[in-house]
């Protein structure tokens, strides 16, 4: 197996695990799919986390009235290189009943740190 694509699938690795963990509210394991500083580009501002504490409650304020859960629709690599994957991602955020809150497209950028993949930067259409 080539080191792009174990730099691929650990990209996925966190995809997955980031998604798990934001779902059942659980900060520590969501903290640990994340670098920080962590930021994210949304609505031509640039967010920054200086640490975990704040990134699920900032979450929470910025996802909608009514949501209850994610899901990834879709996690293309556009690029990717050992220590740093680029991913073309698409998501759903639904409410409780699964009525769809909103559809959405961002680029993520999975890097491996001090031997840690994590998410270190994303582009977000969502708010």
């Amino acid at each position: 197996m080539s080191k792009t694509t174990i730099a691929i699938d650990a990209a996925k690795q966190v995809m997955a695990a980031h998604i798990t963990a934001l779902n059942a509210g659980d900060e520590p394991a969501l903290a640990a799919t994340l670098h920080f500083p962590h930021y994210r580009l949304s609505g031509g501002q640039l967010k920054t986390w200086n640490g975990p504490d704040e990134y699920l409650a900032d979450f929470h304020a910025r996802a909608g009235d009514g949501w209850h859960h994610s899901e990834w629709d879709s996690l293309d690599v556009i690029a990717a290189e050992p220590g740093k994957v680029h991913l073309d991602v698409r998501f759903t955020r639904y409410r409780q009943d699964n009525t769809v809150l909103g559809e959405f497209r961002s680029l993520w950028i999975i890097a491996e740190l001090d031997g840690i993949w994590a998410a270190q930067l994303r582009s977000s259409f969502a708010p």
